[in-house]
């Protein structure tokens, strides 16, 4: 079993309070962040943050918070338009970063989130006007409560941003998949949970999750209970608080999705990435060794005995992070970052590959076309024994798994 860092050992379920460590700003902005205050509440350091978190920190267990980090120091504009390009990467970019092909026509990928977002419809409409992608006024957006009704859930700020952040991301990869959002009435994971059993009832193929917690031994019932749908994918964010490990994502019914940073450079490739994260931890994309959850027979690295997070990433740190329109209780267009960002855009990059086969665990298909992906070798979300389950590397590592999406193929079964 793997030595964890003593910062692994103190997490608790939600994110870990304190400042996040000064990492770059890449092509959006020089200097350094700090993740403090959650949405609506007062700054925790006396300096002006850059980066805050969506949504508070959970206040007991059972409780899950999402991973969704808003950027700060950016102008935002209050109205979407063909003069007002945002910041942040748009659709173009991520499709053109991850070599994807196909509009994820005939598919439906479901967004679970907790709490109601009132402009949902109305801001998801000015993201994909913004873009030029195709209007959903033909029914392709619904959205319906954890029980399968309109009965939604009391608004939330800061889960409307993480809602407009997923709804955003499926439409940048899959402008042409039918987007199901599924509100669960609270946070607790009974609640989500009910909530992915609903979009898979509702015939959702492919189910994002972006939020998470601590690990604890009810783990396993909520597998059974909530995750475990053959046929299905179901992605979870890593978490962001750096190296350690949060549920879902330690779920071997779903896929893992961990996090990078991603730049454009003059490679062949017109993009480079790293590991979200810093050699110091406490911030960048979650990995490590989980202390419950068993070992899943497509996972064959040595260094950890349970599951190992994370299984594949996509960009996620704030400072190259995603453009995202949100206007609830918040000023339109702004640069928002988090695995909340990569657990959506990987769902939807199954979506471009087509439904899995019946009874299939899709977790596993990446582990099957590993060549298929861009490996990402360099980067730390701080320190571990064996050092590959929270640094970058050849071949697997924890922070980005077996790596980030070239193509389709490593994405099909």
């Amino acid at each position: 079993m793997p030595i964890s860092s003593p910062s692994a050992h103190r997490r608790k379920r939600g994110f870990r309070k304190g400042a996040i460590a000064a990492a770059s700003l890449g092509a959006l902005v020089a200097g350094t962040y700090a993740i403090v205050a959650p949405a609506g509440a007062a700054s925790t350091t006396a300096d002006q943050p850059h980066v805050k978190r969506m949504c508070s920190q959970p206040s007991q267990p059972g409780m899950m918070a999402c991973l969704g980090l808003v950027r700060t120091d950016i102008v935002k504009h209050q109205v979407a338009g063909a003069n007002d390009t945002p910041q942040g990467f748009g659709p173009d970019d991520l499709r053109k970063a991850y070599n994807l092909t196909g509009d994820g026509a005939g598919q439906t990928v479901a967004i679970v989130d907790a709490q109601d977002d009132p402009n949902a419809a109305q801001d998801l409409a000015a993201y994909r006007k913004q873009y030029g992608l195709p209007d959903c006024g033909d029914g392709c957006f619904k959205k319906i409560d954890q029980n399968g009704g309109t009965n939604y859930p009391t608004a939330d700020a800061g889960w409307a941003g993480e809602i407009s952040l997923d709804l955003d991301m499926v439409s940048a990869i899959a402008p042409k998949a039918n987007i199901l959002l599924v509100e669960a009435n609270s946070a607790n994971m009974s609640d989500l949970g009910a909530a992915v059993n609903q979009a898979v009832k509702s015939g959702a193929k492919f189910v994002s999750n972006s939020y998470g917690g601590g690990e604890d031994a009810s783990d396993a019932q909520a597998d059974t209970q909530y995750f475990n749908h053959p046929g299905v994918v179901i992605t979870a964010s890593a978490g962001d608080s750096g190296f350690g490990v949060e549920y879902p994502a330690a779920s071997p019914n779903v896929t893992s999705v961990g996090g990078t940073s991603l730049t454009k450079d003059s490679s062949s490739r017109g993009w480079s990435e790293k590991v979200w994260g810093t050699s110091a931890g406490g911030e960048g994309t979650g990995s490590g060794c989980s202390t419950v959850e068993t070992k899943p027979s497509w996972q064959k690295d040595t260094g950890c005995s349970k599951r190992t997070v994370a299984d594949v990433s996509a960009v996620a740190d704030p400072a190259t992070g995603v453009a995202v329109y949100d206007t609830y209780q918040s000023n339109g267009w702004q640069v928002v970052g988090g695995t909340s960002a990569s657990s959506p855009i990987i769902a939807s990059v199954y979506a471009l590959a087509g439904a899995p086969s019946s009874g299939s665990n899709p977790a596993s298909f990446p582990y099957k076309n590993a060549s298929a992906l861009n490996n990402v070798t360099s980067g730390s979300n701080g320190s571990c024994n064996p050092s590959y389950l929270c640094n970058g590397g050849q071949g697997y590592n924890g922070p980005t798994g077996l790596g980030t999406p070239n193509g389709l193929k490593a994405f099909t079964g």
